[in-house]
């Protein structure tokens, strides 16, 4: 039986047709935009929360999408156990939601980041990477200005303790160091969970990796991963 995907559109968005494309034409999976006015989530099985500068990113990224009309019902989606995928500024959009815990301040050189960066693989037991190898390296772009991961002393225990760290920044050969931490992110995070697994947060860019002309294919092993882990579900 197949799966219906939907990607978010916010006004500002700009990688929903770079989620759209990766999902319905590389990956061939049923796909359709969903409008920020929408309120119904029937018959999506997977929610992509896509990057861009959803309302211009005014106040802070993600701090206005966060009450556009659908996110009442992205809460109540994800609550059911539905995968909800934020990439980028929808990694931003879940923080201010509180569908994960964090913040995200601007990048520790205050320089706005876009370029390809390795990150290694934490947890390999999420819906979005179940079928991938803990420890195994992702070359895949970023792009953004706020993507400095914070959160406090005893928040960043709970992730650890939890194996809710989904990805770190590391360089080519999977060291992590403050070099290969392109953004300042605590503890080198690049992604998170929440703890049931089905909400999945991540600066790095998967659309913008999945055909050779882009320059890496990487990002296909993650939609693959939720792709086939929604088939069995």
């Amino acid at each position: 039986m197949s799966k219906t995907i939907g990607v978010i559109v916010f006004p500002g968005s700009n990688c929903d047709h770079d989620a759209y494309h990766a999902l319905k034409h590389v990956m061939g999976a049923e796909t359709r935009f969903l409008w920020h006015k929408d309120n119904d989530l029937s018959g999506i099985d997977l929610l992509v929360i896509p990057g861009g500068f959803s309302y211009g990113d005014y106040l802070r990224s993600g701090a206005i999408a966060r009450f556009s009309p659908i996110m009442q019902e992205v809460i109540q989606y994800s609550k059911q156990g539905k995968p909800v995928l934020g990439i980028c500024n929808g990694f931003q959009i879940l923080l201010e939601a509180g569908l994960l815990p964090g913040a995200m301040l601007y990048n520790e050189k205050l320089r706005f980041v876009c370029k390809n960066v390795y990150i290694r693989l934490e947890n390999e037991d999420t819906l979005f990477t179940r079928g991938l190898e803990k420890g195994e390296l992702l070359d895949i772009p970023v792009s953004h200005g706020e993507g400095n991961y914070f959160i406090d002393r005893d928040g960043l225990r709970e992730l650890q303790d939890q194996n809710r760290i989904v990805f770190r920044y590391c360089n080519s050969e999977g060291f992590i160091s403050a070099e290969s931490n392109v953004n300042g992110s605590v503890d080198s995070i690049a992604g998170i969970c929440n703890p049931t697994g089905n909400i999945l947060g991540m600066m790095p860019h998967p659309e913008r990796a999945v055909e050779p002309l882009l320059g890496s294919t990487d990002g296909k092993k993650i939609f693959e991963a939720v792709l086939d882990n929604l088939a069995v579900a």
